[in-house]
């Protein structure tokens, strides 16, 4: 009887178990089948957090969370779709706005200390009497200096609201001096410097396409043309991008009626082509584009429409290869995403994004170019030849990686001396700048022309005073022979960081070192 129930027992817990195995196949199925069908509406993405929610052993950390989500799903995408939490959207959008607020100062450090290079008039830190030249010590009780401070929190920690009060402490020669200031807006220029090169010929920098970026260029061009200006070279090297927009009526200011400047086309976007409304004030101006393998997007928007409307001539090393659009969504937590919504096509039709299938390769594509040789020989340019398009005469151009100019111009290394590399690692010319300007202060802040400023620059003797101070600070020895091997080089390069601090400011700083510049040089030529 005993072993009779025993058998009883083994049977309704193998019925029992079975039924739930059963059940347990069934739901596992039915859930396999729910998330397999629901990709098309994000279902196994709510599923996941549902199960989450209701079935994980701590606390969780929602925002965190939600933004590793957002940006992990935004990087199955392309380079260029992001997620921006609230601080890094406002440095970006910030950046591009054309003003901030801030105290007005522009300053470089060239050792563990910030100096002044730049007081922007009319701005907060000019009201209350900060100079070119002052030392950064503390901001409010925050020292900075000597402590090898961060200069990206320097920056966080001078910048605030309008209105609000921040005391920022100096060192003026043997004084410490105490500056409360009161942050306002201040004017973020893009134009780096607009000057005659020579008596024909001008020259225009642009650094980024932000908010004020064709009204700045308009106004410095037109500038230019009173001085006497026929031709413009218009250096783009290094320039990022921007809006898009301000990329457009810039283009139309140097293109006539009727041409294409770009188009642009995505899966949720129609094709929308801009064409020139002929009303530019540039239309007559000889134009020269200057482009690197750092210029990209808002910048090759003008470079490909320049080159495939044969307006003007391209030169210097083959661009970045940006050809998307990125929308802005913004949320009510301050944060946001850019989104890639189309392609641009130059108006031969070339989209000249570079490949994006692999995010490694992408992000060091540009080292990929010095180590292959790119940067320094035509000849080892990878092209698409493939994707083959025409300018508007019917010259050869290629789409699907950047722009290559109508002249390329190599990397120069051939005048890099030994004490040359020596010094530039040490940032030597930078400190000895700040050193001059320290021993000439009143002097060298009072000069407002080239003349004034070739005569002093010229008293310096550099061939003595740079040596020197290069073997006392840093323990670089120059032979007469190395000096004799770099002077031609590097001289331009000192007189251009000593002249910055002059109320010549930027412009001095490339009008001296553009002479030294190959590209320039090559530019020059090709007119």
């Amino acid at each position: 009887m005993q072993f009779r129930k025993w058998q009883v027992l083994q049977v309704v817990l193998g019925v029992v178990i079975g039924a739930l195995v059963t059940l347990s196949i069934v739901r596992y199925r039915e859930a396999k089948h729910l998330i397999k069908t629901r990709y098309t509406d994000w279902g196994k993405l709510n599923l996941v957090l549902d199960i989450v929610e209701k079935n994980y052993v701590d606390t969780l950390n929602r925002k965190g969370m939600t933004d590793a989500a957002v940006s992990a799903a935004l990087s199955r995408l392309d380079p260029h779709s992001v997620y921006l939490p609230p601080v890094e959207l406002e440095a970006s959008e910030e950046e591009l706005a054309g003003n901030f607020d801030g105290i007005g100062i522009q300053f470089n450090v060239p050792n563990d200390t910030a100096i002044v290079l730049e007081v922007i008039a009319g701005g907060p830190s000019e009201k209350v009497g900060l100079m070119p030249g002052d030392r950064l010590l503390k901001v409010d009780d925050l020292v900075i200096a000597g402590v090898k401070f961060p200069q990206d929190s320097m920056v966080r920690h001078l910048k605030g609201p309008s209105g609000t009060k921040v005391t920022v402490t100096v060192k003026r020669g043997s004084e410490v001096i105490p500056f409360e200031i009161t942050r306002g807006k201040i004017p973020v220029r893009c134009v780096d410097a607009a000057f005659m090169l020579t008596d024909t010929v001008g020259y225009l920098r642009l650094a980024k396409f932000t908010r004020t970026t064709f009204k700045e260029c308009h106004e410095a061009a037109l500038g230019l043309q009173k001085e006497g200006m026929k031709h413009l070279i218009f250096d783009l090297r290094d320039n990022t991008g921007g809006y898009m927009d301000q990329a457009l009526l810039l283009c139309n200011d140097f293109l006539s009626r009727g041409d294409t400047l770009v188009y642009i086309e995505g899966r949720h976007r129609a094709r929308e082509v801009y064409k020139a409304d002929g009303r530019g004030s540039l239309q007559d101006v000889g134009l020269t584009v200057l482009i690197s393998e750092n210029t990209a997007s808002a910048s090759e928007i003008f470079a490909g429409a320049v080159q495939d409307n044969d307006r003007g001539t391209v030169v210097g090393r083959r661009s970045f290869g940006k050809g998307l659009v990125q929308e802005p969504f913004f949320f009510s937590d301050n944060s946001g995403i850019r989104l890639t919504v189309a392609r641009y096509y130059t108006p031969s039709g070339r989209c000249i994004q570079k490949p994006y299938n692999g995010e490694k390769d992408y992000a060091y594509d540009i080292y990929q170019r010095y180590a292959d040789g790119e940067v320094f020989s035509a000849d080892s340019v990878r092209l698409d030849s493939t994707d083959v398009h025409h300018t508007r005469s019917g010259r050869t151009v290629y789409g699907g990686g950047g722009i290559m100019p109508d002249v390329f111009v190599p990397m120069d290394t051939t005048r890099a001396s030994n004490f040359y590399v020596a010094c530039n690692k040490k940032a030597t010319q930078m400190r000895f700048a700040s050193a001059v300007f320290d021993r000439h202060a009143r002097e060298l802040s009072a000069i407002d022309n080239y003349p004034d400023m070739d005569r002093f620059l010229k008293s310096l003797n550099f061939k003595v005073a740079f040596p020197a101070f290069a073997r006392e600070r840093d323990g670089i020895k120059c032979t007469e022979a190395e000096w004799d091997a770099t002077a031609s080089y590097l001289v331009p390069q000192l007189n251009a960081l000593v002249a910055r601090y002059s109320k010549l400011g930027e412009n001095a700083f490339y009008k001296y070192y553009l002479p030294v510049d190959n590209t320039v040089e090559e530019a020059l030529k090709t007119l």
